[in-house]
């Protein structure tokens, strides 16, 4: 995209100011996958067959032994699939809208899970660089759409913290 036709020009910074915004949060994505893994290393080191078998996880231990492969909690490796791109950057805005509260909901729920003090603090940051990301991606929707001339009023986001 080039700046061709932004007007007035603080609307063409801003545009590009909301562009510079994805590969950011893209890289801090993958530290968060890099962070997880970390802690499902820490927790599983040391772990014996024995002890995968008591935690009802023997086929995990079976492929992986100690070692992190991504997966979800219902055994699906992570593929490709699961990045969602349509080409269109209002769809794809909502598609990452919805993939930041899908990442909070999870994290809510380990939070609810676990009852390790730190376990819960890397979760409790990772759930608010996911807030935080949301907040980001609607701006930048709502940005767009009204650069798309479409009317949007009192738009407010908040959120806080789980009790």
């Amino acid at each position: 995209m080039h700046a061709k036709g932004c007007t007035p020009f603080w609307e063409c910074i801003f545009f590009f100011a909301v562009r510079q915004m994805f590969p950011d949060i893209g890289t801090e994505e993958l530290g968060h996958l890099e962070m997880v893994g970390t802690l499902v290393y820490q927790l599983s080191d040391g772990a014996t067959g024995s002890d995968w078998l008591r935690g009802h996880t023997p086929e995990y231990y079976a492929d992986n032994g100690n070692g992190v492969f991504p997966q979800n909690a219902q055994g699906s490796p992570f593929n490709a699939a699961s990045i969602a791109v349509t080409g269109d950057p209002i769809t794809n805005l909502f598609e990452d809208l919805a993939a930041e509260q899908k990442a909070r909901a999870t994290y809510d729920n380990i939070l609810r899970l676990s009852d390790d003090p730190d376990v819960n603090e890397v979760i409790k940051f990772l759930r608010q660089r996911e807030v935080t990301h949301f907040q980001r991606f609607g701006e930048a929707k709502l940005t767009n759409l009204n650069r798309f001339s479409i009317n949007i009023k009192g738009a407010e986001i908040e959120f806080s913290a789980p009790k």
